[in-house]
């Protein structure tokens, strides 16, 4: 089949033919400007882009709260006056009939069972394109509009505003969003939107994809309209919980996948909106998604339920770096650029709020793949995939995320880039790894049990970035032991919490203070942290730390995986080591040998640790105690509070436009000349192969 075509008839045909000479004579009237260029907007969970909804309908509505007319009116001319950007420049528009199609997929009810199995698959052939179509065999039988009308009685929500014109990106010249707009209900906003469409078409109807493109890349350079209106990231599903709805019974159901066997995020104790949580997109013609990547490098999906097309631009996920550094080089000027190195514009683009055509990345060497979303079809994006696009009309769609076991090797790497820009992260990413390995240990004593390639391929990932994490551990935790910098020692009760330095979660150990609200990682030298409260150290460590190690272990005796742990080690990265990479280079002289034993002799003055072989090096003279004695009650409470007020509110904290800054920032040393460890198994998946570029790979 090919996407984006229709049959028209000849009335149709002289219909597009009337339009195409009204447009002409339009563009001849207007300023000449290119037809390229870049603008912005707002999407979920986005960096510093901000948190509270603004918009406006076809021409900005104030906001009397926040504004005066004064303010609104020289803000008006600011964000909506459109002007020619010539880095942009381009004489035509035949480059969006160079973009090639994505894959696209019919499976058959049979394979349409289960979606991750289905998506297992598919992925090493659909993953190396970034996103892939898949076409539903099931039809929902309740509309998307009775679902929120009828089944869900009272709802409503509020669109954002996104101007639609060029911009610079320089510090005088970045398009931003600030004026608070209308509440909607479903049927308002439709008829709304349809006015919209129909004074500037006459027509009702759909009009081809190949056309509504170029009309929408002249509107944004050079076109009349001001700004349009988009209800994004909208608490909620359109799926319906009606029995008789064979879509909104299947697994397909996106209120449903996060939860599935195989999906990692069902470990996931609270709820993440718009992560485990679908959310819904209300758009109208010409409403935007910014390039962007998915937080913590997950998947996504998305449902078309009703409405007008959207086009879909996809860039694999192997050629992220190169993307980043097309934008930063021809997109961005240095001066928004608040970090230097490779993650420039990386961390900019976390803010989800830019947009330039993609003819900018063709001429790069960038390769980018497009996608015409109808009614009843799913848009896949893999892991580490940058995507964009926008609505041709009126639509509703609904997206969710989603993890499997070869997700894992890219979500390291994302933590690593967030540690790096000191940002917040938005799962436990260490904590999901570990309870899916020791699930994996588990079953693995089972018999008989029958695992597909691509499981197995999951398993590998699982088991290699589990070992590194625990070898990094158990080596951090021996030389702390060894340096005296732990006064004392005490189970970790507690799920995840943050590193008050370099954000990084930590779920099996962690150090904290005398007032137990400094919270640090073991990548950090604790002999050196200076503590308003005083000197005092306490090691945190989960009491089934053990059990962790000897599946680890266990996992080792796979050749397969302790070849690619003495990749990782001959290379000298490792990722879970960040900020320390170095400081263990000289511990195999001082004695250290993984998964040497780790014993704290309870002897007031002595310090012992015994290596599995029997052989005992002691440490004296400073006071560590492993007894449940030394634990206050009163630190259940502090943590409990700060893990709440950090990995449960996350989406509040990584929205935030405040920029952390941390004293012991300094800990984490130079970014400019990093290199991401991100190695895989060569029997590993080939979607998650894929997806690290050769910039990436060590040696």
């Amino acid at each position: 089949m090919v996407e984006g075509r229709v049959c028209l008839s000849k009335e149709v045909r002289n219909e597009l033919e009337l339009l195409k000479r009204k447009r002409l004579h339009r563009i001849k009237s207007e300023t000449v400007c290119g037809p390229s260029g870049v603008t912005n907007m707002m999407s979920r969970s986005g960096g510093d882009c901000l948190r509270a909804p603004a918009s406006c309908g076809v021409r900005l509505q104030g906001n009397a709260e926040s504004f005066s007319r004064s303010n609104v009116a020289s803000c008006e001319k600011d964000v909506f006056s459109k002007r020619k950007v010539d880095k942009f420049y381009t004489s035509d528009l035949e480059w969006t009939e160079k973009i090639p199609e994505c894959p696209v997929y019919c499976p058959t009810k049979e394979e349409f069972e289960d979606p991750l199995v289905y998506l297992q698959k598919i992925a090493p052939e659909a993953s190396k394109y970034g996103i892939c179509k898949i076409i539903s065999p099931l039809s929902a039988t309740v509309p998307a509009g009775a679902v929120l009308m009828k089944e869900k009685a009272g709802f409503k929500f509020t669109t954002r505003v996104q101007p639609l014109r060029l911009a610079e990106w320089d510090t005088d010249d970045r398009v931003t969003f600030f004026m608070s707009g209308r509440n909607y209900t479903f049927r308002d906003f439709e008829k709304m939107a349809n006015k919209v469409f129909s004074r500037r078409y006459y027509s009702a109807g759909c009009l081809p994809a190949t056309y509504m493109e170029k009309e929408f890349w002249h509107e944004i350079a050079c076109g009349k309209m001001d700004s349009v209106e988009y209800a994004c990231d909208v608490e909620g599903s359109a799926f319906s919980s009606s029995p008789s709805d064979l879509l909104g019974t299947s697994k397909w159901n996106l209120k449903k996948l996060s939860r599935l066997p195989k999906s990692t995020l069902r470990l996931l104790e609270t709820a993440i909106p718009g992560v485990t949580d679908p959310m819904l997109y209300i758009g109208m013609l010409f409403s935007i998604f910014a390039w962007h990547v998915e937080d913590h490098y997950l998947y996504s999906i998305n449902y078309h339920h009703c409405g007008a097309s959207k086009t879909w631009y996809g860039v694999p996920g192997h050629s992220a770096l190169r993307f980043e550094k097309v934008v930063k080089e021809h997109v961005y000027t240095n001066d928004v650029l608040s970090v230097d190195g490779e993650d420039g514009a990386f961390d900019v683009l976390l803010g989800k709020t830019t947009l330039f055509p993609p003819n900018i990345l063709l001429e790069h060497d960038v390769p980018v793949y497009k996608a015409v979303q109808n009614p009843g079809e799913f848009v896949i994006t893999f892991p580490r995939a940058y995507h964009a696009g926008f609505s041709h009309g009126f639509n509703c769609g609904e997206a969710v995320n989603f993890a499997i076991g070869d997700w894992f090797p890219l979500g390291a790497v994302a933590c690593l880039r967030y540690a790096h820009l000191n940002r917040v992260p938005l799962l436990p990413h260490e904590e999901l790894l570990c309870k899916e390995a020791m699930l994996l240990n588990s079953s693995l004593e089972l018999e008989d049990l029958d695992y597909s390639p691509a499981d197995l391929a999951s398993h590998h990932s699982i088991k290699a970035y589990f070992v590194k994490l625990i070898r990094f551990l158990h080596r951090a935790r021996w030389s702390i032991m060894k340096s005296r910098a732990c006064t004392s020692v005490s189970p970790n009760y507690h799920r995840t919490v943050v590193c008050t330095l370099c954000k990084r979660d930590c779920y099996i150990a962690f150090v904290n203070c005398s007032c137990y609200s400094h919270p640090v990682c073991l990548r950090h030298d604790i002999k050196s942290l200076d503590f308003p409260c005083g000197s005092h150290h306490c090691l945190f460590l989960r009491d089934d730390v053990r059990e962790m190690e000897a599946a680890a272990k266990k996992f080792e005796q796979d050749n397969a995986i302790s070849k690619a742990v003495e990749r990782q080690a001959e290379n000298g990265d490792d990722m879970y080591s960040y900020p320390l990479s170095n400081k263990f280079q000289n511990d195999v002289e001082d004695g250290y040998f993984p998964y040497c034993e780790i014993n704290v002799d309870l002897k007031p003055e002595i310090a012992t640790m015994t290596s599995a072989t029997g052989q005992t090096v002691e440490y004296g003279h400073n006071s560590l105690s492993h007894n449940t004695g030394n634990f206050r009650p009163e630190l259940t409470d502090a943590l409990s509070s700060f893990a709440a007020s950090t990995l449960c509110s996350f989406v509040e904290q990584v929205g935030s436009s405040a920029k952390n800054q941390v004293q012991g920032l300094a800990n984490l040393g130079n970014t400019n000349d990093k290199r991401f460890c991100e190695e895989v198994p060569e029997n590993t998946y080939e979607s998650s192969v894929l997806c690290l570029s050769r910039e990436d790979r060590p040696g």
